[in-house]
């Protein structure tokens, strides 16, 4: 817009606020003195040209497919391809699972994604004193290369992408999968999928870390080295905002920690001596889809930006599909209610759309009744369907990034750009993501938002239907996902007849190869492998490596 036309706007803006506005609102106030986002950022009464001079239609917004990937990571988007449908999903034994996902996929669901429960998060075996209570509750378990035989029995594959959410035992759970996909004839090249394997996250936010972050670090770098050699199709790194937001972080907190921790998972590759454009497009990212409906669109598209242009510019990767961010987005299970859980399905679409009209090319739609129980398999459904509704009957797919050049969404995204730099000269100011770590800077920020947000609950600033207005005494009456109970005891027989018909020989060799590798320096893949195919156990490996790296004991943060 030239400088004549803004100034003739800023005219009529004048003029209109003037007259109009003013007359409209004394006869008509507004709702509140201030309207506020999701992340309690304070939202104009309009948006207008003047609110984007500034911002360059060419080098900020662009074109779709093509740096800087503003408007989305592929020239045609969901006109051509529509985005991965992966329900999570993961309760009680491997059999119990393995009969969901067959359900899912032929209900048209379009990739795995695997819950596990907490004791294999935190590298438990199920009998282990540790984990009385906890089987199957949160996810599936998988204690061996005869449970993961058992969850991926009758897959395709190498034809769909398996995505498996875990952390510190990732590598060892990716050597179960790699293993018994082999077993199976299936070669590792034509293995896709994703391996969440975001420690950083886990310190800051989800708290499901075992090891120190450093040896923890050289863990998920070793992930990256393997898979850039052995696996072209797989992301060996999903980096996680979902968890930073769900622990109370805003959208900007959001932005700013995952990409931090995306740029560390970077620079540790170069100094392991990896090329940066052979790991780099394999580097996959997963984000959070709140309530706030621009709020979000706006996250989606600001992180390709800053991606792109520090993947260019800072770390000099060549390789286009370098700089190219490929979104997984999961509606946020924090904001489902107990109250009133039918009504969940509506949060679930508006925010199932945003992460749409943002350009995710996956996506999960949690179930309507998450916030009391394990979805059932017809709360599953409906969630999976709302997804193919948005695909084929709503609209929004026909054209690409329909959204792009909207005065109140392109402001919200280089306003959020703005508050994720400001942050990253934060984090580099107490000398990078580790430091910050231990100095407690992430667990601070998020614990100050997330208080933020709910004193607005309190005091009604925000309100959350069902929760704090809009209330009813009636009980409710959501039909439950109820688990087979005999399945932990089938669980337990299962794991004493591997340790019994196993050679338990070379277990014990095997293990201590492991060991004498952690010692050491080399990558720890090939040592995971070998003694998964000789069937130890996810505890008896880990358990190895607690002994080499020891257990992290967080420090008290005030």
């Amino acid at each position: 817009m030239s400088q004549t036309t803004l100034d003739r706007f800023r005219h009529s803006l004048a003029a209109w606020e003037a007259g109009p506005l003013r007359k409209s609102l004394e006869r008509l106030p507004e709702r509140s003195p201030s309207f506020i986002t999701a992340s309690s950022e304070p939202v104009a009464r309009l948006y207008t040209p003047v609110d984007v001079d500034g911002i360059d239609p060419v080098d900020d917004i662009g074109l779709p497919g093509v740096y800087p990937y503003t408007r989305g990571a592929h020239p045609t988007l969901h006109r051509s391809k529509l985005w991965t449908m992966r329900m999570f999903a993961g309760f009680g034994t491997a059999e119990e699972t393995n009969a969901r996902f067959r359900y899912l996929l032929n209900q048209g669901q379009t990739g795995l994604s695997v819950a596990f429960d907490l004791p294999t998060l935190y590298g438990y075996d199920s009998d282990a004193p540790e984990t009385l209570g906890e089987f199957g509750k949160c996810g599936v378990a998988i204690c061996s290369l005869a449970d993961m035989e058992a969850l991926l029995d009758g897959l395709p594959l190498d034809q769909v992408t398996t995505s498996m959410t875990i952390n510190s035992p990732a590598a060892i759970i990716w050597a179960m999968y790699i293993a018994a996909a082999e077993k199976r004839g299936i070669p590792l090249a034509k293995l896709g999928g994703t391996l969440q394997n975001d420690i950083l996250k886990e310190y800051i936010a989800q708290k499901e870390f075992i090891f120190p972050p450093r040896p923890s670090m050289r863990l998920v770098t070793d992930t990256i080295e393997f898979g850039a050699r052995e696996m072209p199709l797989w992301n060996t790194v999903s980096i996680s905002g979902y968890h930073i937001r769900e622990a109370g972080a805003t959208a900007a907190q959001e932005l700013a920690f995952t990409l931090a921790d995306g740029f560390e998972y970077v620079r540790w590759a170069i100094a392991r001596g990896l090329d940066v454009d052979a790991f780099a497009p394999r580097l996959s990212f997963f984000f959070n889809a709140h309530n706030d409906f621009f709020e979000e669109i706006a996250k989606y598209r600001a992180a390709r930006r800053i991606w792109a242009r520090e993947m260019r510019h800072t770390f000099g990767a060549k390789n286009e599909r370098s700089w190219l961010m490929r979104t997984h987005a999961q509606t946020a299970g924090v904001s489902l209610t107990a109250q009133q859980p039918e009504i969940n399905v509506v949060r679930v679409a508006l925010q199932a759309m945003a992460a749409v009209l943002g350009g995710t090319q996956s996506l999960h739609t949690n179930s309507l009744d998450e916030a009391l129980a394990l979805p059932s398999e017809r709360s599953v459904q409906i969630a999976l369907r709302t997804q193919q509704i948005i695909a084929h009957e709503s609209g929004v797919t026909n054209t690409v990034d329909p959204l792009g050049g909207s005065y109140f969404v392109e402001a919200l995204t280089t306003r959020m750009e703005q508050d994720a730099y400001r942050m990253f000269g934060e984090i580099e100011a107490l000398g990078g993501v580790l430091p910050a770590i231990e100095h407690g800077y992430f667990q601070r920020e998020i614990a100050d938002s997330a208080a933020r947000y709910q004193h607005e609950i309190e005091q009604k600033r925000r309100i959350i239907v069902g929760v704090n207005d809009f209330t009813e005494a009636a009980p409710v009456r959501v039909p439950l996902l109820k688990m087979d109970r005999d399945g932990e005891r089938r669980q337990f027989e299962r794991l004493a007849r591997v340790k019994r018909e196993r050679d338990n020989g070379a277990v014990q060799s095997r293990l201590a190869a492991l060991r004498a590798g952690a010692q050491g320096s080399a990558n720890l893949m090939p040592f995971l492998l070998d003694a998964v195919n000789a069937y130890a156990t996810l505890q008896e490996m880990m358990d190895v490596l607690r002994g080499v790296f020891g257990v992290y004991q967080e420090p008290v943060i005030l």
